[in-house]
């Protein structure tokens, strides 16, 4: 069997259910064996057998029996399930196998009564202990002839049955990491389904007035998990609803969740909705009640419902019997609202796990069980029965009903894994006003004529004056968005005040520490220059004397031959001078005199009795300072390079045969000048990649910000990229983007050959494509479910949501930019493209008119010092989109005509936070600030600020996000657009006629304009020749 069993989880997990065997407490110290059986019976959902196998082996294993005795296990299965099991069986060598018992494999024979395997367990089992009596789950029965063989063959020998169902639960209720975070996972989508899908469905029937059925709007809910979108980047194969989901409304409530939607329609009062999903095995629950027009004592209610659930919370700590905290919970609503107590549900909860309901963990007053830290409990408080008397006769029972899943914490109250909001804002739906309940009062008998047609128009009314459209609620979250943007930031700023950057200074290079190290060269007693290449520098004679300059001091040098002589120029680095972009003019010292050039002159005749022509000295000269100086500058690129690398943990290899690898694999950016083909392993704490010429790349989980998953759907590659927390070093230069990639389908096609729709080659080659795609994706999906299941979880690769993705440049050429669940991203192309949402502050478009095909797209990151990242040349029908995805992720977004120079602003910001935001802060950007007449009065002053994009629509399409904005850039993007705007009133005949008298001039201009472009810089911008690629 190709499937990996997580044997650490295993031992961990066998181990602690042997140790609470052996402490006897309750059930477990009754029984001598325990034996777990479990059949085929597809219509049983949850049992404990099933949960145990799940718990032990991640994996449900039909007609296997197992036998726990004090000193070894036995497991009698089908061969395949034996070959699996064998993983656990051999523990040779694995030091977390101590202690665990010796398993025995028994294979079934099918056709056969199997009673010599019956006989060998059988023996086990009076050899265990006492050997009278076994443990079993006294709920769990299974059909079918070989489980009653089975228990045939132990009810002959007698031996005595004790349901251990309660005490394996408790050992299972505590939950590991990895489990935890399944179970986060899990309650995450359950809350992404119900807001993103079940709330908004509810609304449209609402608004609408639609007639629906309970019925099929859980069935509607079922659907929706088929969907990538409301799974939260999950795979829909892993996910599966734990119950189908309960629907109530109109009087007819019972709060459990053994219940099942009716088919009545649903009414508009209070609508109870409980629904659970399940994510690879473990559960989750959320409850939460919709109300349509509540009356002021129905909110009172739910109010106060609010207030019992956040006191239960409060009750639930690691320690405290359950029964006493359902009792604390009973006497706060006995002296707060005792009327209510007998409305209340007789439960409170229940623990949950790989099953949905454990019966033996329920909230309520007669459990004696104590709470553990790590436990999983699902909380449901509801009140039932309750009277709306605002209500028509036959409509005015309700129910509330409440849950959520939560975490049990050591001294805090218990956490809630569900986090929709539930304040009465939040599922509240209000459709009329005061005023006019009042006049419906009045009108009751002209509704009831006028009937469906009167209420869709007064729903319609109303929807316009209190239902928000899409664009008023984006602009109403990001007003608030706004407000938080402004206070956060100034926060944030205030504490790094601090933490002043303190600007490195130039490393100071000394040619040498003492006159001893100086070379006793017959050169440099000669007055030469004399290049010592071991400490680097150049001794030159300088009035007379021999003066060392280290080879760091040397700006640039040149040699020329004039007439008899040459002449060596060496030119120095000093203060004024520039060093290089990154450098910066820092000197130890810059007070001090510096030699800014030297000069030297020698012969090129050849005097008698000389050896040799003199300016060879300048000339052996000229060539080793260019050498020395190119060695010193490469060291010096690689030093700067491992500058700031954070020094990483070793790689812990894990020597198993068994590691997740992917094989013939490319790596980018590429170890040496050819890229080679290699294999990616997972081991215990990180990637290997080791290519066939043996390079290694070690990648650790613990330094992955993003592990990205990019299918080969509408791709012509299949990609893993890892964006990392801290850069790493290989082919001596860091890199913060790695992937691993291979090609899905031929990337060139031979236009040359003759192509007919029906060629059977053609259609051959197409189906092995597809093949192969399907191939490459389901060995990428196997991959990377078994490194989640290695790292517990805790590295998740994201899915790019192809849906949400839109066109735009963000280097040189246009790409498609996707959404994941916490980036944006594009990483087919290289230079790969990721943001990381958490990091962005706002988003602002450029260039948003409504005469133009596109717009950019400026992100501004949370640390200010960070320079922007520009999208050049997204098109104007994605803009909607973006704004909708961005509202959704909580980030502020504005838009404008102009395009900005953000390197000033943000410069602006980092040198005066606190002016910046005294001034409004980031509100100058929101167009509203400036006032509705703003616009129309500000029309000339447009024409000078903003440039007219029309002229210059191509060159803005290829620019780059990366180039530096200066204020001479600025300046020459203006003017050269300006005058588009005063043209643009001209007819045809004054345009053609301007046309030929520029032509007449061009001529003459020629020659100028061609001698101009030797010697003065283009008005066009600079900052193209400082692109990178």
């Amino acid at each position: 069997m190709a499937v990996n069993l997580d044997k650490e989880a295993y031992y961990r997990r066998i181990k602690r259910l042997y140790s609470n065997w052996k402490k006897a407490e309750d059930e477990f110290g009754k029984v001598d064996a325990i034996v777990v059986s479990v059949g085929v019976d597809e219509e049983i959902v949850y049992a404990k057998s099933t949960a145990i196998q799940t718990w032990l082996f991640g994996y449900e294993l039909t007609d296997t029996i197992m036998v726990f005795c004090e000193t070894k296990i036995i497991f009698l299965a089908s061969k395949k399930k034996v070959d699996f099991l064998r993983q656990v069986a051999v523990t040779k060598g694995n030091e977390n196998a101590n202690g665990v018992p010796p398993i025995t494999l028994l294979t079934r024979e099918k056709n056969e009564s199997n009673k010599a395997n019956f006989d060998k367990m059988i023996e086990a089992v009076k050899g265990s202990k006492e050997g009278k009596t076994i443990g079993v789950f006294s709920k769990d029965k299974f059909p079918g002839e070989y489980m009653k063989s089975w228990n045939d063959a132990l009810t002959a020998e007698g031996l005595e049955r004790v349901d251990i169902s309660a005490v394996v639960a408790y050992t299972m209720a505590v939950k590991e990491d990895g489990e935890l975070n399944l179970m986060k996972k899990a309650a995450a989508i359950t809350g992404e389904v119900y807001s993103k899908f079940f709330k908004e469905r509810v609304m449209e029937i609402v608004d609408a007035d639609e007639k629906v059925r309970h019925s099929k709007l859980a069935e509607s809910v079922e659907k929706a998990i088929e969907e990538k979108k409301y799974l939260g980047g999950a795979d829909p194969s892993t996910v599966e609803m734990c119950y189908p989901p309960i629907i109530q409304s109109g009087g007819n409530y019972s709060l459990k969740f053994s219940v099942v939607s009716d088919k009545n329609h649903m009414h508009f009062g209070a609508i109870t909705c409980a629904m659970g999903i399940r994510y690879k095995s473990y559960c989750s629950n959320l409850v939460r009640t919709l109300m349509v027009d509540p009356s002021q004592e129905m909110q009172d209610n739910y109010n106060f419902l609010l207030q019992v659930e956040e006191e239960l919370l409060k009750e639930l700590k690691h320690g405290v019997k359950i029964c006493d905290a359902y009792n604390a919970v009973m006497e706060y609503v006995k002296k707060e609202k005792p009327d209510l107590v007998a409305k209340l549900t007789k439960n409170l909860g229940f623990a949950m796990g790989i099953e949905f309901r454990e019966g033996s963990l329920v909230l309520n007053a007669k459990n004696q069980y104590k709470l553990k830290k790590g436990m999983v409990l699902s909380i449901s408080l509801g009140l039932s029965d309750l009277v709306n008397k605002d209500a028509k006769k036959d409509e005015q029972k309700y129910a509330l009903f409440l849950g959520d899943t939560v975490q049990i914490n050591e001294e805090e109250a218990a956490t809630i894994l569900t986090p929709v909001k539930k304040k009465i804002k939040n599922v509240a739906i209000f459709l009329k006003n005061d005023d006019e309940e009042d006049e419906e009062e009045e009108g009751d008998d002209a509704e009831e004529l006028l009937g469906k047609g009167a209420r869709s128009a007064a729903l319609l009314a109303d929807r316009t004056r209190n239902e928000m459209t899409a664009e008023e609620k984006r602009r109403a979250h990001q007003k608030e968005l706004a407000n938080n943007l402004n206070e956060e930031a100034r926060r944030r700023l205030t504490e790094q005040k601090g933490e002043q950057h303190i600007q490195k200074a130039r490393k100071s290079n000394v040619s040498y520490k003492n006159v001893s190290q100086m070379p006793k060269e017959k050169e440099i007693r000669e007055m030469k220059i004399y290049i010592d290449k071991k400490y680097e520098t150049v001794i030159m004679p300088v009035f007379g004397i021999a003066t060392p300059f280290h080879i760091a001091t040397i700006k640039n040098i040149s040699m020329s031959v004039e007439g008899d002589y040459t002449y060596l120029r060496i030119n120095f680095y000093v203060p004024g001078s520039s060093l290089g972009r990154q450098e910066g003019n820092i000197f130890p010292n810059p007070d001090a005199t510096f030699v800014k050039e030297i000069t030297y002159r020698a012969s090129n005749l050849k005097a008698p009795g000389d050896t040799s022509v003199p300016s060879t000295n300048l000339q052996n000269a000229f060539r080793i300072i260019k050498e020395v100086q190119k060695r010193y500058k490469t060291r010096e690129a690689e030093e700067k390079e491992k500058e700031g690398i954070v020094k990483q943990d070793s790689l812990v290899i894990n020597l198993n045969r068994s590691n997740p690898k992917l094989k013939d694999l490319y790596i980018r950016p590429n170890i040496a000048q050819k890229r080679m083909q290699g294999s990616l392993e997972a081991h215990t704490n990180g990637f290997r990649f080791t290519s066939v010429r043996g390079d290694k790349v070690d990648i650790l989980y613990n330094n992955i910000k993003h592990a990205i998953f990019q299918p080969c759907d509408g791709e012509m590659i299949i990609v893993l990229h890892f964006h990392l927390k801290n850069a790493i070093m290989f082919g001596k230069r860091r890199h913060t983007d790695v992937q691993f990639y291979t090609e899905v389908g031929e990337i060139t096609t031979d236009l040359g050959k003759h192509q007919h729709m029906h060629d059977r080659d053609d259609l051959y080659a197409e189906q092995m494509e597809r093949e192969m795609r399907h191939k490459l994706k389901s060995a990428f999906k196997n991959f990377i479910e078994k490194v989640e299941t290695l790292t517990k979880e805790e590295l998740e690769f994201e899915v790019p949501f192809r849906d949400l993705g839109f066109q735009g440049a963000p280097y040189r050429s246009t790409c498609l930019l996707q959404p994941t669940s916490s980036s944006l991203i594009n990483v087919t192309e290289w230079p790969p493209f990721v943001v990381t949402l958490d990091e962005v502050e706002l988003v602002h478009f450029e260039r948003v008119q409504f005469h133009l095909k596109n717009f950019d797209v400026v992100i501004v990151y949370k640390d200010y010092s960070k320079k922007v990242t520009m999208i050049n040349a997204v098109p104007v029908n994605s803009l909607d989109p973006i704004k909708e995805w961005l509202n959704s992720c909580d980030i502020k977004y504005t838009e404008g005509v102009q395009s900005l120079n953000w390197t000033k602003i943000m410069k602006t910001i980092v040198d005066d936070p606190e002016g910046f935001f005294e001034q409004g802060g980031w509100s100058f950007l929101d167009p509203e600030s400036e006032g509705s007449g703003a616009e129309e009065d500000s029309e000339s002053e447009m024409e000078d600020e903003t440039f007219n994009p029309s002229a210059d629509e191509d060159e803005e399409e290829e620019e780059d996000s990366d180039e530096d904005y200066s204020s001479e850039t600025e300046d020459s993007d203006y003017s050269a657009s300006l005058g588009s705007e005063e043209e643009s009133g001209k007819d045809w005949d004054e345009l053609e006629e301007e046309a030929r008298k520029a032509d007449k001039e061009s001529h003459y201009e020629d020659e100028d304009t061609s001698n101009r472009k030797r010697k003065v810089r283009p008005s066009a911008p600079p900052s193209k020749k400082k692109r990178r690629s």
